[in-house]
């Protein structure tokens, strides 16, 4: 099977199986590249019975290939990745993104999150 997110976000139908399915953004971050800003990258993940089996993101500008296979971890460019081990989330660097969702109540709820995220002390 598969999906692919350009054709989710057109708003045709999409069901998950059981399938071997792939789900291709061919390109994953379509606002940043309609406005030249460099944070563009094709993705590409193989899922089987709902589990994903493994994932391929490569940043076109970076020429970054991020790999991940399950019980396998992560690389970028063959290096092995591994998270940085911090527990103080007072220490802790918050990235988000708020989607492009402009529907009221998505805003409400996304405005919500953020400032739930907001009162936390994170460093930044």
């Amino acid at each position: 099977s598969f999906i692919g997110e350009e054709s989710v976000a057109a708003g045709e139908g999409s069901v998950l199986t059981d399938n071997p399915t792939w789900i291709i953004d061919p390109i994953d971050g379509t606002t940043n590249f309609v406005h030249r800003f460099p944070f563009v990258a094709v993705s590409i993940g193989f899922v089987v019975n709902k589990k994903m089996e493994f994932g391929i993101v490569y940043s076109c500008i970076e020429d970054k290939m991020y790999t991940a296979r399950n019980g396998k971890g992560a690389f970028c460019n063959g290096q092995k990745l591994q998270v940085s081990g911090q527990e103080d989330i007072t220490k802790s660097l918050l990235v988000t993104e708020l989607g492009s969702n402009r529907d009221p109540e998505a805003i409400k709820i996304i405005l919500s999150n953020m400032e739930r995220l907001l009162s936390i002390p994170i460093h930044g």
